[in-house]
């Protein structure tokens, strides 16, 4: 099961829970409020299969491949972690399903403070087109994932500030970010 918090304004380690002190955590309701919308997947292998299609299906995610996170899977490993840090939107959905190891995404609330999403096997997340977000691993160093797509995958980042995108307008005006 998923869970979120704000994070801490600490500049170490970017793989570390960075909690607050007390923790400030975030509910799913709060989530979805921001456009993120996360489903807990069954462990049992024919479950999930049905989960997942039934998804797919019904948001039109057509095609879908797999990416594993680690220094012997992924190739310039270092420098895509940087990539993947910075932070981010993209003109699609993002949909990430665990199925092996743990990982962040960060995003901004309305108030541009960092939200921690920590994702571990059987969570799905959904990010939507436009939003700021960026991923990293924690301390285990190693992710594997499917990735969905509505048609040809497209993994363009394109880097804040990107406010004058039309995804990143569409995205505030679905889901404004004053107040």
């Amino acid at each position: 099961m998923v869970r979120a918090w704000f994070m801490d304004d600490s500049s170490e380690d970017q793989r570390q829970p960075h909690m607050t002190d007390p923790p400030q955590f975030v509910s799913l309701d709060d989530l979805k409020k921001l456009g993120v919308l996360y489903f807990e997947i069954d462990s049992d292998p024919k479950k999930a299969e049905e989960q997942v299609n039934k998804i797919r299906k019904d948001r039109g995610y057509t095609y879908q491949d797999m990416i594993t996170c680690s220094k012997d899977k992924l190739p310039n490993y270092e420098e895509k972690l940087k990539v993947f840090f910075e932070e981010h939107l993209h003109t699609d959905e993002e949909i990430r399903y665990i199925t092996e190891g743990s990982g962040y995404f960060d995003v901004r609330d309305k108030n541009d403070k960092w939200i921690r999403i920590e994702l571990v096997p059987n969570d799905l997340l959904i990010l939507p087109a436009g939003i700021y977000h960026r991923f990293t691993l924690d301390d285990k160093n190693y992710i594997q994932a499917h990735r969905f797509f509505v048609g040809e995958p497209v993994w363009t980042p394109h880097n804040r500030p990107a406010d004058d995108m039309e995804a990143r307008q569409s995205y505030v005006k679905n889901f404004p970010v004053s107040g």
